[in-house]
C-alpha cells in the first residue's frame, strides 16, 4: 500500500519468494521485537510456545464433561455482536464468552469505518487475494496444511472453507466489529474451534506421525496465517499498482490488528505498522513455506471446489490466476499445471483490467456499482459453500475419520 516501499514488495507481495527459494533459513529463535507491536513491549516469549490458555482450559472442560454438542446448539443462534449471550451455557464458558467479546481499549472506530470504505472500492481485489492468494498459500504452510487435513475440516473441505469464508465476509461488512456486525461473534467462535482442534488433534495418530509439533495452532501459527492474509494482501495491492491512500492502508491494518486480538493473539505479537508486519512476516512466514503431501491434496480439493462454483470460470483459468497470484515456485510445488493459453491471458489481461477499473474510480457511479457487483459475487459464493443455509462456526467433536 502507499506507505510501503516497493523494495519490500517482491519479498512479501510475491508470497515470500526469498524464503520459498531457500535463501532465508528458518529462524532458530524468536527475534522479532515487541517494541514494534501494538502493545509496544512484551516478555519476548517465543510465540511458537504460546497458545490460548483461557480458551483451551474452558474447551478442555467442555470435552471432559461431554458438553461440546450442547454448547454448539446453544451458540447456534448467537450471531451478532450486540446480541446478549445465550442462556444456558456452563458458568465457565459464559465467563469466557463475556470476556472474549470485549474489544480492546485501542480500538479505533474511525479507522474501522474507513476500512469498510476501502472494501467498498477494492473488495473484489481483496476477496480474490484472500481466496487465490491466502487460501492456496495455506497449502504450502506445512503446519496449517497438516492441521487442516487431519482435523475434522479435512473430511469436509466445503464446510471448512465455508466457515473460513464467513470470517472473511464478516470482516468486510459495514460495522464488522460494531453493534450490527458479526465479526466479534465469529472471532470468539473461531477461538473455541481452535481450542477444540488443539484438544483433539494430538489424539490423531496420523497427525502425530506427520507433525513437527506436539500441539497445533500456536500464537505463531495464527500470525503466520494472519500474514498470509493481511500482509500478503497489502503488499500485493501495491504490487498491482492499486493506489491506496496512507489512511486507507492504516485502516486496513487496524482491521486486521483487531481481528488478531479477537482471535486470542497477545498484543505483543500483533504488528503496530506495516513495516513491523513485513519484518515479522519475513521471520515467521517466508522461511517455512514448503510442499507437503497433505498440502498438494488440499490444493486439488480447493481448486475442484472453486470450479464447482460454475460462475463461468474454467479450470485452466483458476490454475492461471492462482499462478499469477502466487508465482511459479508455489504453484509448481502444489502440482498445479501450467496453462499456456490462459497463463498469458491472465498475465496481460489482469493488469489491464485493474488499470481500467482504477481509472474509472474517479467517475461518480462506478464505485457504488462495483461494490454492488462484488457483494452479489460474495453472497453467491457463500450461498454455494453453505448450500443455501446459514453458515455456523462450531467446535468439532472429532478428527478426520479417514485418518484417526
Amino acid at each position: 500500500m502507499a506507505e510501503l516501499s516497493r523494495r519490500g514488495l517482491i519479498i512479501g507481495g510475491t508470497l515470500g519468494a526469498v524464503g520459498a527459494l531457500g535463501i532465508v533459513a528458518p529462524a532458530e529463535a524468536w527475534t522479532w521485537a515487541a517494541s514494534g507491536s501494538v502493545a509496544g513491549s512484551g516478555l519476548g516469549t517465543d510465540p511458537r510456545q504460546v497458545w490460548d490458555d483461557e480458551a483451551d482450559s474452558v474447551v478442555a472442560q467442555l470435552f471432559e464433561r461431554g458438553e461440546v454438542d450442547l454448547v454448539n446448539r446453544l451458540l447456534a443462534d448467537w450471531t451478532h455482536n450486540d446480541q446478549p449471550l445465550p442462556a444456558g451455557p456452563p458458568a465457565d464458558l459464559h465467563a469466557f464468552l463475556d470476556q472474549a467479546r470485549r474489544l480492546p481499549s485501542w480500538t479505533d472506530q474511525a479507522k474501522l469505518g474507513r476500512a469498510f470504505d476501502l472494501y467498498q472500492r477494492r473488495g473484489l481485489y481483496i476477496g480474490l487475494l484472500y481466496g487465490f492468494g491466502s487460501g492456496m498459500m495455506s497449502c504450502v504452510i506445512p503446519r496449517e496444511a497438516r492441521a487442516v487435513y487431519y482435523s475434522a475440516g479435512g473430511a469436509d473441505m466445503k464446510d471448512r472453507i465455508a466457515k473460513t469464508a464467513k470470517l472473511g465476509y464478516d470482516l468486510g461488512e459495514r460495522g464488522a466489529f460494531g453493534a450490527g456486525g458479526q465479526m466479534v461473534v465469529t472471532c470468539v467462535k473461531t477461538r473455541l474451534t481452535h481450542a477444540a482442534v488443539r484438544y483433539l488433534l494430538p489424539r490423531s495418530r496420523h497427525w502425530n506421525d506427520a507433525a513437527d509439533e506436539t500441539k497445533p495452532i500456536s500464537q505463531a501459527d495464527i500470525m503466520v496465517t494472519w500474514h498470509s492474509l493481511a500482509t500478503f494482501t497489502s503488499n500485493k495491492l501495491a504490487a498491482w499498482d492499486v493506489s491506496v491512500a496512507a489512511a486507507d492502508s492504516a485502516a486496513f491494518l487496524h482491521l486486521w490488528q483487531l481481528t488478531a486480538h479477537m482471535l486470542g493473539v497477545k498484543d505483543e505479537y500483533i504488528p503496530a505498522t506495516w513495516s513491523a508486519a513485513n519484518e515479522q512476516s519475513r521471520q515467521v512466514l517466508d522461511p517455512i513455506l514448503a510442499p507437503t503431501t497433505e498440502g498438494v491434496r488440499l490444493a486439488e480439493i480447493l481448486l475442484n471446489l472453486a470450479a464447482e462454483y460454475d460462475l463461468g470460470v474454467s479450470k485452466p483459468m483458476l490454475h492461471s490466476f492462482t499462478r499469477y497470484c502466487l508465482g511459479n515456485q508455489i504453484t509448481d510445488w502444489l502440482e498445479i499445471p501450467r496453462e499456456p493459453l490462459t497463463d498469458g491471458f491472465v498475465a496481460v489481461g489482469w493488469p489491464a483490467f485493474i488499470a481500467f477499473r482504477e481509472a474509472s474510480m474517479a467517475l461518480p457511479f462506478p464505485p457504488a456499482g462495483y461494490w454492488t457487483f462484488d457483494e452479489c459475487l460474495r453472497r453467491a459464493v457463500l450461498f454455494f459453500l453453505g448450500e443455501g443455509q446459514r453458515i455456523n462456526i462450531t467446535m468439532p467433536t472429532g478428527n478426520n475419520p479417514h485418518y484417526p
